[in-house]
């Protein structure tokens, strides 16, 4: 994502990004920017940077030492204990009744 620093309220952009494209590529895209109403930067941008933050979001593999995925399988088989706040939560009434 680019670098921005706020200048009177506005962002500045600070880090550029070069990109090659076929003739194919650029139309299409200069197309959707179109019916967009936004500038062909702004539609790579937030159209990578979407891209991006899914493919973030995606991710399901994590890795962990054998020590801490055993102390989360021990959690995750504790008993529930008992939760004072918890149950003081559930015997109020809630806002909307």
């Amino acid at each position: 994502m680019t670098a921005t620093h706020t200048t009177n309220g506005r962002s500045v952009k600070s880090e550029r990004i070069g990109l090659r494209a076929t003739s194919a590529q650029e139309a299409v895209l200069r197309r959707a920017a179109a019916v967009c109403q936004k500038s062909l930067t702004e539609f790579i941008m937030e159209s990578a940077c979407q891209a991006a933050e899914q493919t973030l979001l995606d991710q399901r593999l994590f890795m962990v030492s054998d020590e801490r995925f055993q102390q989360l399988l021990e959690l995750l088989d504790r008993t529930a204990g008992e939760n004072p706040g918890l149950r003081d939560l559930f015997a109020k009434p809630a806002p909307w009744d």
